[in-house]
C-alpha cells in the first residue's frame, strides 16, 4: 500500500459547522488521521465539493477518500467515485442531528464528532478498492422450471425484455393447474363473473416465441455453476439429455392440492359425492365441454343440492393438516357456485364458511353472487357423511349459535389448499425426513453441498424475504415465483413470475459485472480467504447462508463469489480471522474500534460500542436523528453488513480498549425473520450466547454485552434502547479494564 494518498473532506453544512469545530476536526485528521490532504467546505455535496474531490482524485492522485458529512446512506450519487476507496464518517444524522443543541451538550457533541473521525480515517487506512469477480459467466439466458400460469408469464416477460428463455415443464402439456380450470376468477372491475382463463393464448404466445426454447416431458438432472454460468442437465422422457447454460433460474413448480382423503370426518375417501375444488373444474370443464349441467359423480344424477365447505384441511391449529390460509380458495368457491347458478337458478348452493376472504375484489365479486341466490353461511363444519347418492352435512351454524344439518346434498366440495411443489427441504433433519409418508423428489437437483434444492419455510414454500424483497432465495440468481413460494391466485402468481424476472435479469446482469446481487447489489467486494491460516473447521461452509462456500479435496474452503452476497458471515464465522473483504474486514472494523479515544475511568464518560445492521438498524438510527429524536453521546456507533458479519474479535477489542459496554442491534430472526441475509442475525446470537463465560473469565458483568431485534422502522425505540442502555452502564459504572487500555 505504498502508493496509498488519502483525502479527508470535512463538510460544514446542513448546520454541521454552526453546531462542531470543523477546524478542530480538521487537525485531529491531519495529525491523528495522518491523512496526506485534509480541506473543510461550506457544501461538500454541491457541485462545486464534488469537484474538489474530483480534482484531488485526478490531480493530487488521492486514492483513499474520506468524507464526514451527512450519513453514507445519504448523498451516494453525488459522493460516487468508482476508482477510489472511499469512507463516511456521520457528523449530520449521527451526532449533531442526535445530541441537544445546547450549551451543555456541546462538549460531547464535539467528541463524537472527533470520533467519528478518527473511526473514519481508521477504517479508510485498512480499506482497499473493491476490484469485483473477475471469473464471472457472460450468459444471458433465463431458465424457467415449470410451465403453469406463473412459469408462462416469467418467459413471456423475459422474452418482452429481448433475453432468451428455457422453459422446461415435466409434463406433455403447458398450462399446470390454469390451464384445467373451466373459468377463472374476474381479474378486474367489476369482478361480476368468471372469466375465461385467457390460458390458451398464452400457451401460443410462448410457443409461438423465437426467444422461447419449451422442453416439455423433462426435469432437470443437475444444476451446477453460479448466476451468469449456471449449467443444467435437462433429461427428457423420450429422447436425448441436453445441457444448457443460462445466467439464471426461476422455479415456478407451482402446487399440488391436498389430498382429500386425509379428512375422512369431511367425507373425503368415503363418498364420490366428496371432492375438492379441483375435480369441480375438472367436471364443470367436461359438462360444457358436453353442453350439459355438472352432474352427480356417483350416477351421474342432477345436482340440486350442493355444499361448499371452506378451509377444508387448512387454517388448522392442531399440527394435523396445513396451518395456513391458501388464500385463493373462498373466491374459487364463489366462482364454483356461480357455475351452477348460472346453468340453473334452481340449484340450491351453499357456501359454509368460517371467514370469507377474496383478497383484491373487495366484496364486489362475493356481492354478486349472493345476487345471484348463493347462499353464505357462517359454521363450523361437524361431519359429512354419506346418505346413499347424497351426503348428510352437519355443521354449527356460527350466527345462530345452534347446530345445524343439510340432509342431501347431492355434491360436497371441499376447499382444500395448495402444497407447494418445493423439492427436497434441506433443512429437514434427515430422521424427520425418514418419516416423511411422501418423500419429496428434487426438483432443481443442485450440485451444491448444502443440499439439492433451495431451503425452505416452515410449511414448505421456497425460503424468500416476504418483507424486502420476496423473490429472492438462499441460492443466489435463482428465484422463485407463483404458488411454490406462497399460496396465490392466478392475478398474484402474474404479479409476482413478473417481479421474480425482473430480479433474475438484474442478477444475470451483475453477474456479467462482478458484483453482488441484492441486497447489496452493486458491491464490487467479495471474500477473499488465506488459506494457509485455515484450520479446516468448515464454520464457513456451514454457516454461509446462500450455499456460496464449498471445500476442496482437501476439505479448503472454495469460495463462488458469483453465489456471494457479501454478508461477510463466513467472516464473522472464521475463528482466525483469515476471510476478509478488500473494504470489509475484522481490521477495518477493528480499526474504527481502536481510533476511539476512551476517557478514564475518573471521567465519568463511560464509551458504548454500538454495532449496528446497515440494513435495519442503522437506517433507524439515521432516522431517529433526522426526527431529533436525541440518544447518549456515549455511544459510537459502527455499521456493520449483517450481525453475522460480527466476529469475537471485535467484542475482545472492544473490551480490551475499555469500552464499557457493547450493544449489538441486529434484525429480527426465526420463522418470520426480517433478517436481509437471512441466518446472520440467527447466527449472531447463537454466537453472542456463548460470550457470557468469556465475560465472566474477564470478572465482567454479562450485561457489558447485550443484543436486540431492531427493526427500520424503530426510530422512535432504538434511541431509547440506547438510552435505557447508557443508564444501566452507568449504574453497573465503568470498566475495569480501562486502567489497562
Amino acid at each position: 500500500m505504498a502508493d496509498m494518498k488519502t483525502a479527508a473532506y470535512i463538510c460544514k453544512g446542513c448546520g454541521i459547522g454552526e453546531r462542531v469545530d470543523t477546524a478542530q476536526m480538521a487537525k485531529i485528521a491531519t495529525k491523528e488521521g495522518k491523512m496526506h490532504l485534509v480541506r473543510e467546505h461550506d457544501f461538500l455535496c454541491s457541485a462545486a465539493g464534488v469537484q474538489v474531490i474530483r480534482d484531488d482524485i485526478e490531480r493530487e492522485g488521492a486514492t483513499h477518500v474520506l468524507i464526514a458529512a451527512c450519513s453514507r446512506r445519504a448523498k451516494t450519487e453525488a459522493f460516487y467515485f468508482p476508482s477510489i476507496a472511499l469512507s463516511r464518517a456521520n457528523i449530520r444524522e449521527g451526532v449533531i442531528w442526535a445530541r441537544p443543541d445546547t450549551e451543555e451538550a456541546r462538549e460531547t457533541t464535539q467528541e463524537m464528532a472527533d470520533d467519528y473521525l478518527r473511526m473514519g480515517c481508521g477504517e479508510l487506512k485498512k480499506m482497499k478498492l473493491a476490484g469485483g469477480v473477475q471469473d464471472t459467466g457472460h450468459a444471458k439466458r433465463l431458465l424457467v422450471v415449470g410451465g403453469g400460469v406463473s412459469g408462462l408469464t416469467a418467459a413471456a416477460e423475459a422474452s418482452k425484455t429481448g433475453y432468451q428463455v428455457v422453459l422446461v415443464e415435466k409434463a406433455a402439456a403447458l398450462g399446470g393447474w390454469a390451464a384445467k380450470l373451466h373459468r377463472r376468477m374476474p381479474l378486474r372491475e367489476p369482478y361480476a363473473e368468471p372469466q375465461d382463463t385467457g390460458m390458451a393464448e398464452l400457451i401460443k404466445a410462448v410457443t409461438g416465441d423465437a426467444n422461447i426454447k419449451v422442453i416439455t416431458n423433462a426435469v432437470i438432472a443437475r444444476t451446477d455453476g453460479a448466476p451468469g454460468r449456471f449449467k443444467v442437465d435437462i433429461s427428457v422422457e423420450s429422447g436425448p439429455s441436453l445441457t444448457e447454460e443460462v445466467g439464471a433460474i426461476i422455479q415456478a413448480t407451482g402446487f399440488s392440492t391436498y389430498d382429500i382423503a386425509k379428512l375422512p370426518e369431511l367425507g373425503g375417501g368415503k363418498s364420490p359425492n366428496v371432492i375438492d375444488q379441483a375435480e369441480l373444474e375438472r367436471l364443470a370443464k367436461q359438462a360444457a365441454g358436453k353442453g350439459q349441467a355438472i352432474v352427480r359423480p356417483s350416477d351421474g344424477g342432477e345436482v340440486k343440492t350442493v355444499v361448499f365447505v371452506q378451509c377444508a384441511g387448512q387454517r388448522d391449529s392442531t399440527g394435523k393438516h396445513l396451518a395456513y390460509c391458501s388464500g385463493f380458495c373462498c373466491g374459487a368457491s364463489i366462482k364454483q357456485a356461480m357455475y351452477f347458478k348460472d346453468a340453473n337458478p334452481a340449484v340450491d348452493t351453499v357456501v359454509i364458511y368460517d371467514d370469507l376472504r377474496v383478497p383484491g375484489n373487495g366484496e364486489d365479486f362475493y356481492r354478486s353472487a349472493q345476487n345471484k341466490g348463493v347462499t353464505f353461511t357462517k359454521g363450523r363444519i361437524a361431519s359429512v357423511e354419506a346418505k346413499g347418492d347424497a351426503c348428510e352435512v352437519k355443521f354449527r351454524d356460527l350466527i345462530l349459535d345452534e347446530d345445524a344439518t343439510i340432509a342431501a346434498a347431492d355434491l360436497v366440495v371441499l376447499a382444500t389448499g395448495q402444497v407447494p411443489n418445493s423439492g427436497v427441504n434441506i433443512d429437514i433433519p434427515a430422521e424427520e425426513a425418514a418419516k416423511m409418508e411422501v418423500k419429496p423428489v428434487s426438483i432443481l437437483n443442485l450440485s451444491y453441498r448444502q443440499g439439492k434444492d433451495m431451503p425452505q419455510l416452515a410449511h414448505g414454500f421456497t425460503d424468500s424475504h416476504f418483507i424486502c424483497f420476496p423473490y429472492e432465495t438462499r441460492r443466489t440468481g435463482i428465484y422463485s415465483a407463483g404458488p411454490v413460494r406462497r399460496p396465490m391466485d392466478m392475478v398474484q402468481a402474474t404479479e409476482d413470475a413478473t417481479g421474480a424476472t425482473l430480479k433474475a435479469i438484474q442478477a444475470m446482469e451483475n453477474a456479467e459485472l462482478g458484483r453482488a446481487a441484492h441486497p447489496r447489489s452493486g458491491d464490487l467486494s467479495y471474500p477473499i480467504v488465506q488459506l494457509d491460516g485455515c484450520t479446516q473447521c468448515k464454520r464457513c461452509t456451514v454457516e454461509c447462508p446462500f450455499g456460496a462456500i464449498d471445500e476442496d479435496e482437501k476439505t479448503y474452503p472454495v469460495f463462488n463469489e458469483s453465489r456471494c452476497r457479501r454478508c461477510g458471515t463466513c467472516m464473522g464465522a472464521c475463528p482466525v480471522r483469515v476471510i476478509s473483504f478488500e473494504n470489509y474486514s475484522c481490521d477495518t472494523v477493528g480499526a474504527q474500534i481502536k481510533a476511539v479515544d476512551v476517557p478514564d475511568e475518573f471521567s465519568e464518560k463511560p464509551r458504548i460500542l454500538v454495532l449496528a445492521c446497515e440494513n435495519d438498524a442503522y437506517p433507524a438510527i439515521d432516522m431517529a436523528g433526522m426526527q431529533r429524536n436525541c440518544y447518549s453521546a456515549f455511544v459510537r456507533v459502527i455499521p456493520v453488513r449483517c450481525l453475522g458479519s460480527v466476529n469475537t474479535i471485535w467484542i475482545t477489542d472492544a473490551l480490551s480498549a475499555g469500552f464499557d459496554g457493547i450493544m449489538m442491534l441486529g434484525c429480527k430472526h426465526g420463522d418470520d425473520y426480517q433478517c436481509h441475509f437471512v441466518k446472520g442475525s440467527e447466527l449472531a446470537s447463537v454466537r453472542m450466547s456463548k460470550i457470557d463465560d468469556t465475560l465472566k473469565q474477564l470478572a465482567l458483568e454479562t450485561e457489558r454485552v447485550i443484543s436486540h431485534d431492531v427493526a427500520i422502522t424503530d426510530m422512535a425505540r432504538v434511541p431509547q434502547l440506547i438510552n435505557d442502555y447508557a443508564a444501566k452502564i452507568n449504574e453497573i459504572g465503568m470498566s475495569p479494564l480501562k486502567g489497562f487500555a
